[in-house]
Formats: structure tokens, sequence, C-alpha cells
């Protein structure tokens, strides 16, 4: 069977091993996944309760319009209902953007590194790939907005970024969009979004009324804890929307994770915890890495991008065999790094044991 041509430039997407594999192998009673991003402090536990007596209806369809999360949301975020998409996490509707905006003979800009998803899609859709680097993990406003042209559709910005955890500050942002044309979509990944500083909050719902040519990407799989349910949004113009749903699948959400990430919006308690443990452990870690003179990217998320003295990969090996699991640079296109989440406070302490007696 003939398939794309362009389809030769990607591998399929590698899952890292299991935990129960790693404790086979290495022999562990215990494994500390660092390597995904995860919230280590679990969910809302509102969630528990709602689903002591939760009855599912898995033979009937979810609901394709997502009312009942759609009026939360749009309550929360002072938005139009019109102005929201839900996808099943934000990585969907990163597909959709790519699928609805990105063609042969048109070209898209990124960061690099960035979340690599932005490059997977657009190669499948045929898009020219255009990779600006970042300058010590920030991205490169100027260059970025020197590589567009008139054949430019799509613009990636990842704020804070991954794999790098740097924020794009609300000058630079303002600064971008009044110089990006009209006419090319600007796409603000927030995905880390509940983690940001206050003061360094670009306010991208505000900038969406300000710029139609704006969509905000969010999803519950960080700071919600429920990466395990696959659901997220944008939330853009109701033109943008319109086109976006041209592609959207009729039922790309479940009931369960819309009615779970309801119950989840609505408990900002867990949020401000989650939000201060982690802060509360970065700093620990940052001052630990100071201490040893480990470069490390500022972070404004619940992972740290961290230079090690040899490679990444090495370093990857050593601490795997100790029950931790973080992501090798190399994997990332930075060599001799890791990435690795912020985990429980014990957990990072042990961690920091690990690194010390580290050759």
């Amino acid at each position: 069977m003939k398939i794309k041509d362009r389809l030769n430039q990607l591998a399929p997407y590698q899952q890292g091993k299991q935990i129960q594999d790693i404790k086979k192998h290495y022999k562990l009673d215990r494994i500390v996944k660092l390597s995904s991003n995860e919230n280590p402090y679990g969910f809302s536990p509102k969630i528990k309760e709602f689903l002591i007596d939760y009855v599912p209806a898995f033979d009937i369809y979810p609901d394709g319009y997502t009312r009942e999360l759609r009026n939360e949301l749009a309550k929360n975020l002072n938005v139009h209902e019109a102005e929201i998409i839900f996808g099943s996490g934000s990585e969907e509707i990163i597909q959709m953007i790519c699928r609805t905006f990105l063609f042969p003979d048109v070209n898209t800009v990124m960061a690099a590194p960035t979340f690599p998803q932005y490059k997977h899609n657009a190669i499948i859709e045929g898009a020219e790939v255009r990779e600006i680097a970042t300058i010590d993990g920030y991205h490169d406003i100027d260059g970025m907005l020197a590589a567009i042209d008139e054949n430019t559709n799509v613009v990636w910005l990842c704020s804070p970024n991954n794999p790098t955890g740097n924020s794009i500050s609300k000058e630079n942002f303002i600064q971008f969009m009044n110089a990006c044309p009209e006419e090319v979509l600007v796409v603000l990944d927030e995905a880390y979004y509940e983690y940001v500083d206050p003061e360094k909050d670009i306010q991208a719902i505000e900038q969406v009324k300000q710029y139609n040519n704006l969509i905000v990407l969010r999803t519950f799989s960080k700071a919600y804890g429920l990466a395990g349910l696959r659901i997220g949004y944008g939330i853009a113009n109701a033109a943008i929307i319109t086109q976006l749903n041209l592609v959207r699948g009729p039922f790309n959400t479940t009931s369960i994770a819309q009615q779970i990430a309801r119950i989840a919006l609505n408990d900002k308690a867990f949020i401000k915890d989650t939000k201060v443990k982690n802060l509360e452990v970065k700093l620990a870690f940052q001052q630990f890495l100071d201490d040893i003179g480990w470069h490390y990217f500022p972070s404004e998320t619940n992972f740290m991008l961290i230079a090690t003295p040899e490679s990444g990969t090495d370093m990857f090996d050593y601490l795997i065999q100790h029950g931790f699991i973080v992501r090798p640079g190399e994997l990332l296109g930075i060599p001799n790094t890791i990435r690795l989440t912020l985990g429980l406070k014990e957990d990072m302490e042990r961690l920091q044991e690990l690194i010390l007696n580290y050759h």
C-alpha cells in the first residue's frame, strides 16, 4: 500500500518502558516517574467523591457540543460559548489547526526546541516548517517575525515553552502580535498556564479579544491532573472556531472526561495547593543545583531542563537503575541535558542524593 511520501520523514511515537517492566528489570519496588510532566499530587479530591456514585452510560455517545463544560468554561473565562473548542487534550486541537490551515505551498514558523507535535503535524500536512532557535531557552521573537512571509499561515508560540520551561513576557508577546500580519494565525500554547507567576501572565484570553488571528490552547492534563482523560480546549474568535469545527470529529471528547473536567475546573483550591507545593519544590531544587554548580533553564512550569556534566542519556540510564524516570535531552534535540518533572518533596530529596552520588 502507498502512503504519503512525507510520512517517511517521521517516526511513530515511541512510548517509554512501562513501570512494571522497569521494576522487574531492575528489581525495584517503587518507580518515580518524572518524565511526562504529570501532576504528582493527583487530581481534585472532589473528583474522587463524584466517582463514588457516578453511573457511567458507556453505551451512549457523548455530547458532541460539550455543552455543560462549555457553559462552565465560558463563565470562568468570560468568553462566548462560540469561542471555545474542545479536543482530546490540546494536542488534538494542534492536529485540527494543522489540518485546517496547513497544506503544501504554505509554511509554518516555530521555535526550536519546542513541543514536537507542531512540527510533526505540519509535516503530515505537507507544509514547510521554519524553525527558529531559542535564545537561552526563550523564543527569538525578532527571528520568528523575520521568518514570516506571504506564504506563512501559522506561527506557534509555546509559553511556557516545552522543553525549556521559559515563558514569553507580555511585552514581547504584544510586540509580536502587533508586528505579525493579521492573516497569519498565531497559536499560543499555554499547557502549563496554571503554574505561571501571576506577574508574568500574558492575560491571553483578553488578548484574544484584541487580536482576531490568535488562538490560545490550554489543557486539563497538567496542573488539573487529568492526563489520563485526554481533554483540552482552545479559545479564539468564533470565525476561527467555526473553521476548526469543520475538521473536528463529532464525538471527540468522552462523557466522563467532560463531567470530570467540570469538577476540576471549579476546584480552585486544588490548583492553588498544587501551585504552592510545586513552587516550594522548584525553589528548593534550584538551590540544590546552584550549590553543586549545575546549569538549569528558568522554569514557569512543573518541570525543569537541566544541563548534565555528561550525556543526558547516560544520566537517564543511571537514574532509571535507581527507580527515577526522566527525559534525556538527546530525545528533545538538546544534548547533555535532562528534563524532569518536579515531583513530591521526599522524592526530590532522594533525587538530590542520587545526583550527588553520580560519578
